[in-house]
């Protein structure tokens, strides 16, 4: 168990030329290899630098790199032009599409006792560690599990082995996670890497997958003042220590504390990265921490053109909506498909106001009646766009011409908003 590597620029980003010879040099010390499988994340995390790191790993591996295989988790498959986006010298022959419903292996199970332990009394049936076949039984001699470390409303900080237990998982564990995470706040964990869920992953990664030669590729990333993604920290290990690095970090360059709450937030998501509210209402648990309450948060979402990623999930947030808490819990106890699909009741959960603000979507392929359907607010994203112009306004508060404060947030996957009242370090 050893952290490989540990490079840091916390200001100006690393060069290509610092972390990929790095980066390397870790692989060489491991030594030759046979069969090598890389676990990617998907688009939805394109700006993670994965993308080249993966194209990294199959020039130095060369046909040892057999399989790689996108940690879709719920989401769709990738189409070609994603794939030929983020992973330009990849031959598609080589993609695997993880199948969350059906191409799974469930390989133990978490004790109840640790499970009811670890979420303080909230759920306590044992939690069953799924992962998709090829990852479990693939016969690789080295597994590359590689993604971003920045905050996210599930398990409090993502990556690490929530890549494998969520992003190559199935139905049973995704959801409990989900529901786990949802039950328990948003607002008790995000940012944090002790939380219940956490602990839960890394007992089944303890429990089941000794055996599993992985490798974890770890980033932190920010956008520059030219906009472009770079890397801050990179951190390469097999253990924990090298996720609590990239988290420790991530706390210092991913998290804005605000000292006053503004009442208007205004999120952009970029059309590549967010066609669904599934992804999309990053732009609210990202910034439920610092709207004021009674305040108004704008979503403009250009290619946002549906609810769910998965059909069923889709079905289903548009007949109960997102509500309270509370609202969803209560639904969860009445009907039996909500508790057959508890990631969507999370989903739910994780898409409300709780009653703080209130939510104006603008989607670029959805209708009055479709988003006013599911409890938000329906604006034509044209007339805000031109009100609030993406293109031209500037991260973080200002005053626009007609003196009306805003607070604008260009890339809400990136980090996380809350006012200094409300989250604690």
């Amino acid at each position: 168990m050893a952290l490989h590597l540990a490079i840091e620029d916390r200001d100006q980003g690393l060069s290509d030329e610092v972390w990929q010879p790095a980066l390397v040099d870790v692989w060489n010390q491991l030594g030759p290899r046979e069969r090598v499988l890389a676990i990617p994340p998907d688009f939805t995390r394109f700006p993670s630098q994965s993308g080249p790191i993966t194209c990294l790993a199959h020039q130095h591996f060369g046909p040892a790199l057999t399989d790689v295989m996108p940690a879709l988790g719920t989401h769709v498959p990738m189409p070609d032009w994603q794939l030929e986006r983020m992973f330009p010298s990849i031959p598609s022959e080589l993609i695997r599409h993880h199948d969350w419903r059906n191409d799974v292996q469930t390989i133990g199970e978490v004790p109840s006792a640790f499970v009811k332990e670890a979420t303080e009394g909230i759920f306590d049936q044992p939690w069953p560690a799924q992962l998709n076949k090829l990852v479990w039984k693939g016969g690789h001699d080295l597994i590359l599990s590689i993604g971003q470390v920045v905050p996210h409303e599930v398990i409090g900080m993502a990556n690490y082995n929530k890549n494998l237990f969520v992003g190559t998982g199935g139905v049973k564990g995704i959801n409990e996670s989900h529901f786990i995470g949802a039950a328990y706040g948003m607002e008790r964990m995000m940012g944090r890497t002790d939380t219940p869920l956490r602990k839960i992953l890394n007992e089944a990664q303890h429990r089941f997958c000794k055996h599993l030669p992985l490798l974890f590729v770890l980033t932190v990333i920010t956008v520059d003042t030219q906009g472009q993604f770079v890397i801050n920290g990179l951190y390469v290990g097999d253990d924990e220590e090298c996720f609590e690095r990239a988290a420790e970090l991530s706390r210092q360059v991913n998290f804005t504390l605000l000292s006053e709450r503004p009442e208007k937030m205004v999120v952009y998501l970029d059309p590549e990265e967010f066609h669904s509210t599934w992804l999309g209402n990053k732009a609210i648990y990202r910034t439920r921490m610092a709207i004021a309450d009674g305040g108004q948060l704008v979503i403009l979402a250009p290619g946002v053109k549906t609810f769910g990623e998965d059909p069923e999930i889709d079905r289903l947030i548009r007949q109960y909506g997102y509500r309270t808490s509370q609202e969803v819990l209560g639904l969860v106890e009445e009907h039996a498909e909500l508790r057959d699909n508890l990631s969507a009741a999370a989903h739910l959960i994780h898409g409300s106001s709780e009653n703080r603000f209130s939510v104006t979507y603008c989607p670029g392929g959805l209708s009055r009646d479709e988003v006013e359907g599911v409890g938000y607010k329906y604006g034509s994203y044209e007339e805000f766009a031109q009100r609030y112009p993406p293109g031209s306004l500037k991260e973080g508060d200002q005053v626009l011409p007609d003196g009306e404060r805003i607070f604008f947030i260009k890339h809400p996957a990136l980090g996380l908003w809350a006012s200094r009242d409300r989250f604690e370090m």
